[in-house]
């Protein structure tokens, strides 16, 4: 197997979850501003990878790997739903008694993050925004719909793992950035049925009706959203990005909040962070500048 750890050299930490691990990364100086980056799915903290260490080097960056994601515990009977991974960025952050918290929110990490941020807006300073919602939108591609189907779905997602090789493919307008070394980063920790039970429960969760279970809970979020029109907020988006569209999901954000930085990046696809990094980071440099 190709060996990635080169890519990721970070000491791991962990909290247990009521005998559930979760793996998060804590870089930089302990006193410094917190930036909490949450990443979604197939990723895992290994997504920030290429903005963590000058980000650590004048803030204290935190990466989640949600339960069944990364290096965390991937139990099989747990419930996998935006409410469970909300309280656990919940157990985390309170456990490390951050205040003055920058989200970086990526794909299900718009969820998980901001359903924290609206029910403890007092401890959240500023946001970015890569590829993600927070809000409901009906605009979901035929491949997540035939990816949800309990046979088929479940087949391809965790038996022939075609969800994360997919999203290695489609994911990306910069291929030949997916070196094998990345690929094997991506993949690491999905290397078996089980191991993939999040990565199939995770696109299951998404509400693509009203009867579903998480639609209460993303609507909730919506409603409370307003409550940061008037905090700073750096949207950084792959125009490529063929499920978080440009014209449905980053217009939703527009909306939601016009007074929002908002940079739109050519040649990026949806794993915008892979692909456009180095025009990313002077961006989140300049903007956490900005507001010192």
């Amino acid at each position: 197997m190709t060996d990635f750890k080169s890519l990721y050299p970070f000491a791991s930490h962990w909290l247990d979850l009521d005998g559930a691990r979760l793996h998060y990364l804590d870089e930089g100086p302990r006193d410094g501003p917190p930036v909490v980056m949450v990443h979604g799915n197939p990723t895992w903290s290994f997504y920030f990878r290429t903005l963590i260490p000058a980000l650590a080097q004048t803030h204290r960056v935190i990466v989640p790997d949600h339960v069944g994601c990364g290096f965390s515990d991937k139990p099989q009977d747990y419930p996998y739903t935006l409410e469970q991974h909300i309280q656990n960025l919940e157990r985390l952050i309170a456990h490390l008694g951050l205040r003055n918290i920058t989200l970086a929110l990526h794909d299900w990490g718009g969820g998980v993050g901001m359903g924290y941020a609206t029910r403890h807006p007092e401890t959240v300073a500023r946001f970015v925004i890569f590829n993600t919602s927070a809000f409901f939108a009906p605009a979901i591609p035929a491949v997540l719909h035939l990816a949800r189907s309990p046979l088929l779905g479940e087949f391809a997602v965790r038996g022939l793992n075609l969800f994360v090789r997919g999203a290695l493919v489609w994911g990306t307008s910069q291929r030949a950035r997916f070196t094998p070394e990345v690929r094997a980063g991506y993949a690491a920790p999905y290397d078996s049925w089980r191991n993939r039970i999040a990565v199939y429960r995770f696109v299951q969760d998404i509400p693509t009706t009203a009867a579903h279970p998480t639609r209460a809970t993303i609507d909730a979020i919506d409603a409370r959203l307003h409550l940061f029109r008037q905090h700073p907020m750096l949207i950084l988006w792959g125009a490529d990005d063929f499920v978080f569209t440009v014209k449905d999901f980053l217009a939703g954000w527009r909306a939601r909040f016009p007074a929002a930085e908002v940079h739109v990046l050519e040649n990026a696809g949806h794993y915008v962070v892979e692909d456009a990094h180095e025009r990313i980071l002077p961006l989140m440099q300049a903007f956490f500048y900005q507001q010192i």
